[in-house]
């Protein structure tokens, strides 16, 4: 079964860090570029970083300096390790392999 599913949401304070997983099931995290992105309300989708397959980052300008995207091919898992967080942050956080979304994990920042 193609699966990919994200962990690691929560509630932090302004300033602090989460790190996301996206575990892949039934595909190869190296083989193809893997997208994070977050939920705008109207159920608009913003996208936040790729991690090429070459493994270079791509950052979208509001994370930059602020996110990191990397991935471990062993555990066939991508992070998204996100530091200084803002509350425009807030949003649920899916990953994407090509066509396959997984279904997201909530991110509120708030103190």
């Amino acid at each position: 079964q193609v699966r990919l599913a994200e962990f690691g949401g929560g509630l932090v304070q302004p300033g602090g860090s989460l790190r996301l997983s996206c575990v892949a099931s039934g595909l190869s995290v190296r083989t193809a570029p893997m997208d994070w992105y977050r939920r705008l309300p109207g159920n608009q989708r913003e996208w936040v970083a790729t991690l090429r397959s070459s493994g270079t980052p791509v950052y979208a300008d509001s994370v930059k300096g602020r996110f990191t995207v990397s991935r471990d091919d062993a555990q066939n898992t991508v992070y998204l390790q996100m530091d200084n967080l803002r509350p425009e942050d807030t949003s649920v956080y899916m990953c994407r392999r090509l066509d396959v979304w997984g279904q997201g994990t909530q991110v509120t920042v708030s103190s």
